[in-house]
C-alpha cells in the first residue's frame, strides 16, 4: 500500500492537533494517523482484536489499517518544513478509509446528531464488556458514510482499569449531544446557531434560560439542567476529588454502575429526540398541491432529470436545495452518491430518515449555498468551509426550482450563481430556469418585479456562455420555467 502510487497532483499535507496521542493527516487526499508512545500501546491491541474488526464490518467503526515500514517512510518524507509529522520516528502509523464528505455536527439536522450519540453510547457499551472505553463523547467523533454514522476517532478507545466505575465524558456527552438536542426541542434554535461556536457544547446554564419555571422541575430539564446548575452552583470549582481516578476491588460491581449510567443517557437520549412530524413552511411542499407545478409539469421535469442521470451516469451528485429529496432519491437510485443541501434544518432531516430507509447513499446537511458554512476552529484550519469541502467534487450538480431565491432572496447576480455552480462540477449542471413572471418569483419580489425585467431566457444562456455549453433545454408546459441540462467548458467530453 505505497504512498507513491497517490496521484502527483497532491494537496498539501494538513493536520489534526487535538488529541495528545497523535496526529491525523491528509496527505496525497489520503487520511493517515500517526500514533505517539503513549497512544499505540491501546491502539494497537485494540485493532488487532476481534470487536474491532466486527464494528468495522458493520460500517461503524472507520476501516483502519496499519502501515509498514516503508509506508512510514514515505510519510515522513511527504512531510514540509514546519509541519513535522514525527521525525523521530513514530511507533506506528496508521491509513484510515477516506470518508466520500466530511461534515461537522453544526451542519446536521437535529435527526442525524441525536443517531451519532446513539452511535457513542452503543460503542462506549461494547467496548465496556472488553475493557476499553472512550476518552471522550463528543461528535466531532462522528462522520456520516451516506446517511449512516461512523465513529472515526480511533485514538479515543483506550484500555480500561475493570474497577473503575466512572465515565469521564460523561459531562461532554451531555453538552455534546443531550444538550444541544434538548436546546432545539425548546427553542427550534438549529444546531448551527448552538454548535458552531461552540465546540465543547452547551453549559446546563444555556438551557435554563430558554425553560420556564415549572418545566425546569420536569424530566429531562431537572436532571439534566436544573439540578446540576443547583449542584454547580454549591460545588467548590478548585475541588478536584470528582475527577480523581477511582477503581473498585469488585469489578462486577463496576460494570453494572456504568451499565446503569449508560442505560440512563439512552433514556435522557429518548426524551430529547427530535419530534416525529417537525413541520416547517417547506416540509410539504412536495404534496400539499401548493407549488408551481401541475401533474404534466412535474412529470416533465421528472422525465427530464431522470434522462439526464440516466444517460450521463454521474458517480458524486450535489443537490442544491434538496427539500425533502425527491431528486437526490432519484440520483441515488442511478447509482450515484449524493450530497442533499438545504438550508432548512426539518426538511434535511426528512431527507435523512428516507435515505437511511431506504438505504440511498444521500448525505443530507443543513447548508444555505447563499451562505454556506465558514471555516472554523484554531487558525481556521480545523473544519474546512463547506465550499473548500465541495469545489471540485461532483460530476453533476443539481440546482432546480433554487436560482430564483438566490437572485431575489439574496439578491446574488445570475454569473456569480453561474460561476460558482462552475467550480462546484466537475461536469455537468441540471438547473432551473424561473421567469419573473412566475408566481413564486412575484411572491419573493414582493413588489419590486420591476428590478429583474432584462431577466429572460436568453440573458439566462448567454450568463451560462463563459462557463457551460448547454446540451439540453426543455420548457415546462403551463409554466415559466425552463430545465437546463448544461456541460461544464471543459468538463467530461462523454456524449
Amino acid at each position: 500500500m505505497a504512498l507513491s502510487n497517490a496521484p502527483s497532483t497532491s494537496s498539501p499535507v494538513t493536520r489534526s492537533f487535538r488529541d495528545p496521542g497523535g496526529r491525523l493527516y491528509q496527505v496525497r487526499g489520503r487520511i493517515i494517523r500517526t500514533v505517539n508512545r503513549d497512544g499505540w500501546p491501546d491502539l494497537s491491541a485494540f485493532l488487532a482484536s476481534g470487536l474491532a474488526g466486527e464494528l468495522e464490518r458493520s460500517g461503524r467503526l472507520v476501516h483502519t489499517t496499519p502501515l509498514g515500514p516503508d509506508d512510514v517512510r514515505e510519510v515522513l518524507a511527504l512531510d514540509r518544513p514546519g509541519d513535522t509529522l514525527d521525525t523521530a520516528g513514530p511507533p506506528g502509523v496508521v491509513e484510515h478509509e477516506r470518508i466520500p464528505f466530511p461534515s461537522f455536527p453544526y451542519e446536521w439536522p437535529p435527526e442525524m446528531l441525536h443517531e451519532a450519540a446513539r452511535l457513542t453510547l452503543d460503542l462506549a457499551e461494547e467496548l465496556l464488556a472488553q475493557d476499553y472505553g472512550l476518552k471522550d463523547g463528543t461528535p466531532y467523533n462522528i462522520l456520516f458514510r451516506g446517511p449512516e454514522p461512523v465513529f472515526v476517532d480511533v485514538l479515543s478507545v483506550e484500555r480500561r482499569d475493570p474497577g473503575n466505575p466512572t465515565w469521564l465524558a460523561y459531562a461532554q456527552f451531555v453538552r455534546t449531544f443531550l444538550l444541544p438536542l434538548l436546546a432545539n426541542r425548546l427553542s427550534g434554535l438549529p444546531l448551527e446557531s448552538l454548535l458552531a461556536m461552540r465546540r465543547d457544547g452547551l453549559e446546563p446554564a444555556d438551557v435554563y434560560r430558554l425553560a420556564g419555571p415549572v418545566r425546569r422541575l420536569l424530566p429531562p430539564l431537572f436532571s439534566l439542567v436544573t439540578m446540576p446548575l443547583w449542584l454547580g452552583a454549591a460545588h467548590n470549582p478548585d475541588d478536584s476529588a470528582l475527577y480523581r481516578q477511582k477503581s473498585w476491588a469488585d469489578v462486577e460491581k463496576a460494570r453494572f454502575v456504568l451499565r446503569h449510567m449508560f442505560r440512563g443517557l439512552r433514556r435522557h437520549l429518548r426524551r430529547v429526540a427530535p419530534p416525529v412530524h417537525r413541520a416547517s413552511p417547506w416540509s410539504d411542499y412536495m404534496h400539499r398541491g401548493q407549488n408551481s407545478y401541475s401533474e404534466l409539469a412535474m412529470g416533465e421535469k421528472e422525465a427530464f432529470v431522470r434522462a439526464a442521470l440516466d444517460d450521463r451516469r454521474p458517480g458524486r451528485v450535489l443537490d442544491v436545495g434538496c427539500n425533502t429529496g425527491h431528486f437526490s432519491a432519484m440520483a441515488a437510485r442511478t447509482g450515484a452518491s449524493v450530497v442533499a443541501i438545504d438550508s432548512d434544518p426539518v426538511v434535511v432531516g426528512q431527507v435523512w430518515q428516507r435515505a437511511r430507509s431506504e438505504r440511498l447513499d444521500i448525505l443530507p446537511l443543513v447548508v444555505d449555498l447563499a451562505r454556506p458554512t465558514p471555516a472554523i476552529g484554531w487558525r481556521n484550519q480545523e473544519c474546512p468551509a463547506f465550499l473548500d469541502r465541495a469545489r471540485g467534487g461532483f460530476d453533476c450538480v443539481l440546482m432546480l426550482a433554487v436560482i430564483h431565491h438566490m437572485l431575489v432572496t439574496e439578491r446574488v447576480p445570475l454569473p456569480d450563481i453561474l460561476a460558482l455552480a462552475a467550480e462546484l462540477t466537475t461536469d455537468l449542471l441540471v438547473i432551473e430556469f424561473v421567469a419573473p413572471d412566475d408566481s413564486m418569483f412575484r411572491r419573493l419580489t414582493r413588489g419590486r418585479a420591476a428590478l429583474f425585467t432584462g431577466l429572460t431566457t436568453s440573458h439566462f444562456e448567454r450568463a451560462c456562455e463563459p462557463h457551460f455549453e448547454i446540451v439540453r433545454s426543455h420548457h415546462l408546459e403551463g409554466t415559466s420555467r425552463w430545465l437546463y441540462l448544461l456541460r461544464r467548458a471543459g468538463g467530461s467530453p462523454r456524449a
